[in-house]
């Protein structure tokens, strides 16, 4: 069963798409640059080496499956 955090995180990701959506339509932000946003948040996880290490593994993975599955833009 999720506990608050995990509430936490899903509400903290459907805002992040949410917002990141918006941008892309009202064209803030082409699609090029939305992924490259989500490319730096993926490396910046990919690349601790702390305590968490392996959870900044598995959000590393996840921000990847969203770029290869297109959900944070809408795309043609």
């Amino acid at each position: 069963m999720p506990d608050q955090k995990d509430h936490a995180g899903m509400a903290a990701l459907s805002i992040c798409e949410a917002l990141l959506l918006a941008m892309n339509d009202r064209k803030v932000l082409p699609e090029r640059e939305i992924i490259g946003v989500l490319r730096d948040a993926a490396a910046t996880h990919e690349n601790d080496t702390g305590p968490d290490a392996e959870m900044h593994r598995a959000v590393a993975a996840l921000i990847n499956r969203i770029i290869a599955g297109g959900n944070a833009v809408r795309r043609s």
